[in-house]
């Protein structure tokens, strides 16, 4: 009789384009203070404390494509990410579009912030996960002000 294993859907790992893929991992884990895998073929593997690996490759850079990655961290984690992107002079931001430098936001009851890597990655660290509520309401808002608009035309 064949054994049955039930695989919960979880995503394992993600490929990120970098220009240099050790210098792209090196940068990420110094920030969150992870370590950086054993190289494996083309990847340099970054896993993160729920199992996701973030595996960094090279390709040529009018190859990549900014990609946004979002990465739940501890509040205590985010103090110390925070200090170290402030002490490695990297600009951070406390919205998507770049427009609140050096803050961070206060979304879900919680903190978050964005960050740029080297190869202008968006990356966003968040210390609570978003409320799929909240996202339901901001995309319910967006298609309502997109059907005024488009009526008003």
């Amino acid at each position: 009789m064949p054994v049955t294993v039930r695989v919960r859907n979880e995503l394992n790992h993600t490929i990120v384009h970098a220009r240099n893929n050790r210098e792209s991992a090196e940068f990420l884990t110094g920030i969150l203070d992870l370590e950086v895998g054993d190289e494996w073929g083309p990847f340099i593997p970054v896993a993160t404390s729920n199992g996701v690996t973030l595996d960094f490759a090279s390709i040529p850079v009018e190859s990549i494509t900014m990609q946004h990655y979002a990465l739940l961290i501890s509040e205590d984690e985010f103090d110390a990410a925070f200090e170290r992107i402030q002490q490695a002079g990297i600009t951070s931001y406390a919205d998507p579009h770049m427009k609140q430098p050096g803050e961070i936001n206060h979304h879900h009851g919680g903190r978050g912030l964005y960050f740029l890597d080297p190869v202008g990655h968006g990356m966003e660290i968040i210390t609570r996960p978003y409320d799929p509520t909240w996202l339901t309401i901001m995309n319910l808002r967006q298609d309502c002000c997109a059907d005024q608009r488009v009526r008003s035309s």
